[in-house]
């Protein structure tokens, strides 16, 4: 996601993000999870579990429902889309989602 005006931070190397693994990220006060696929997409989303308020969405299980990637909660295993933030279990609740990006080899994150 590139968009003029958005102020770009950048959180760690590209290859230190292993494939469906997250890491938690802290961008001017926010958490975020980072989330690199084996097909090198990368999201972020927050890292807070709106059903709990934990800060572990960086440590769930990445994995799919159809062609979405997914991330599922390792506290009630509900299961977020990487893209929208919506929870796939309840529609109603959602998690935020993050402009990023990798650039020469750096991965990068934004608030918008």
């Amino acid at each position: 996601m590139s968009a003029v005006g958005v102020e770009w931070t950048p959180v760690c190397r590209l290859d230190d993000l292993q494939p469906e693994r997250g890491v938690a990220a802290l961008v001017d006060g926010v958490q975020m999870a980072v989330f690199r696929t084996f097909n090198d997409e990368l999201h972020a989303v927050g890292n807070q579990d709106p059903f709990t308020g934990a800060f572990v969405i960086s440590r769930g299980i990445v994995g799919s429902r159809g062609d979405a990637a997914t991330v599922a909660s390792p506290l009630h295993k509900q299961v977020f889309d990487l893209a929208t933030g919506v929870c796939l279990d309840d529609e109603s609740v959602r998690v935020p989602v993050y402009p990023i990006r990798a650039r020469d080899g750096v991965v990068e994150l934004a608030l918008r």
